[in-house]
């Protein structure tokens, strides 16, 4: 489909692009975030923004050196970190007259038919109100120890979100341009791959660990989201975070990051 004629999108941020490297908020980039989703709510679209960064977020807030290592702590801070980010978009979402709702999931919910449909209930419910949900892992009570009990990082949950409210674009902000054929920090002659009409075994190889240690994730937990997504009937596009504005971009049809197209449907 094209991109323009999205109408319910799924934007998910990271850790590495809320924060700066110490963990405290880059206050200037959220702001301009929310202000671009608020407008881009104003024109038509359906908004659904799921949001890492309360462990980071409250490593921050506490003055911590490093994140905990231990579950008891990574909690404890995630839980005071949530607070304090959906404080942050509370005010900035408010400043713009749109009002916001908190969704904390976790393996479960998404993993039972019955919950998973209350869950896409609300959802449907929050939009048609003109409400812009907010998702995140409750990381305060998944617990990374216990098999299969954490969804496992934000991007398999975004894409997770979109598909179950059928989502017609899946916008994964990063600290990275996009999809490249090599690490592009350890090799400056790597190549951006703009479009990925299939994740075959070669594409997945370029993909490597987690891209910074503010975070959870790295491109090869982006592959796995679009995998999802794409499988799902829905383009994924990675792009960098760093500049949200750049959404306008993707969204008129500018090539911005790797998209990735939906599988779903195609022609054998």
């Amino acid at each position: 489909m094209d991109i323009e004629n999205a109408k319910r999108i799924v934007v998910k941020v990271g850790t590495s692009t809320l924060t700066y490297k110490g963990g405290r908020l880059n206050l200037r980039r959220v702001e301009t975030l929310v202000k671009v989703l608020c407008n881009l709510s104003n024109s038509g679209k359906e908004v659904i923004l799921v949001s890492s960064g309360a462990i980071g977020v409250g490593v921050g807030k506490l003055g911590l050196k490093h994140r905990p290592k231990e579950n008891k702590y990574k909690q404890a801070v995630a839980a005071v970190g949530q607070c304090e980010l959906m404080f942050i978009y509370d005010k900035f979402f408010g400043e713009y007259n749109h009002n916001i709702a908190q969704i904390l999931l976790t393996k479960e919910e998404v993993d039972s038919e019955h919950k998973k449909q209350n869950v896409i209930n609300t959802i449907e419910a929050l939009l048609d109100m003109d409400i812009i949900p907010i998702v995140n892992e409750n990381d305060t009570v998944a617990i990374d120890e216990l098999e299969g009990d954490k969804i496992g990082d934000n991007d398999r949950l975004s894409a997770i979100v979109a598909e179950i409210s059928s989502a017609d674009l899946l916008v994964l902000l990063t600290d990275i341009d996009g999809l490249y054929t090599e690490n592009p920090r350890e090799n400056p002659n790597a190549e951006k791959i703009d479009l990925v009409t299939e994740i075959t075994e070669e594409i997945r190889t370029m993909a490597g660990g987690s891209g910074s240690s503010r975070g959870t994730g790295g491109m090869r937990t982006k592959l796995i989201a679009a995998d999802i997504a794409t499988r799902a009937g829905i383009d994924v596009c990675v792009m960098n975070g760093e500049n949200p504005k750049r959404l306008y971009d993707l969204l008129e049809g500018q090539l911005t990051g790797t998209l990735f197209t939906a599988q779903k449907g195609r022609s054998e």
